[in-house]
């Protein structure tokens, strides 16, 4: 295949920097590029700043490892919501896909990925500790394990019911498979998704 030409370096660095975002081939950059050139100075600037800002000062909660603006995020500092629910989920995208069912009203505790030597992620490059530690404090009733229904997803589940098992006073769970195997949960329609969580059913780790 025969590389483009561009008549700008310029233009060129900035395709390579856009088509490095995921899902965004070369065509799909030249376009954005092309288009961030037509804007106005001031709405590139705005949009430059936007994800600037999200980059510096953009924290992950302290206790449940949500993206927040603030040390404890929103969903953690709410009085409102039932503190000895925990819903273990593998993304941010996840806690928000199922904020949108509006059918759960505990906490979560986001592991930021899930088991995979494949891929070089064990137990120690998730949030797993930290999940077992805040287990550990006593205010948790019962963990809700929402990762996908994947052979990754339920390699985690089984590593982490296993590390809970000692805790006796605390019940396991996992959301109901409404969710056909394979499902990544942030592409699950809002009804479905809520369907299996209302519907959840003790872990049997075996």
């Amino acid at each position: 295949m025969m590389h483009q030409q561009y008549p700008s370096q310029l233009l060129e660095k900035a395709v390579s920097e856009l088509s490095r975002l995921p899902g965004i081939g070369r065509k799909t950059a030249l376009r954005l590029a092309l288009h961030l050139l037509r804007q106005d100075t001031e709405d590139v600037e705005r949009f430059s700043e936007a994800v600037l800002q999200m980059k510096y000062e953009v924290k992950y909660c302290r206790k449940c490892h949500n993206i927040s603006d603030t040390e404890l995020c929103p969903i953690c500092s709410d009085p409102r919501r039932d503190s000895s629910l925990v819903c273990v989920v593998e993304n941010i995208q996840d806690v928000m896909a199922i904020e949108n069912t509006q059918q759960y009203h505990g906490l979560y505790h986001v592991l930021g990925g899930i088991i995979s030597p494949m891929d070089g992620i064990g137990p120690a490059d998730i949030e797993i500790d930290s999940l077992v530690k805040r287990v550990g404090e006593g205010s948790v009733s019962e963990v809700i394990l929402a990762l996908s229904s994947t052979m990754e997803g339920d390699t985690t589940n089984f590593y982490i019911y296993r590390k809970l098992v000692p805790f006796t006073n605390v019940k396991v769970s996992i959301i109901a498979r409404g969710i056909s195997v394979g499902d990544e949960l942030e592409y699950t329609d809002e009804v479905t998704l809520g369907r299996s969580i209302q519907n959840r059913t003790i872990f049997e780790g075996k």
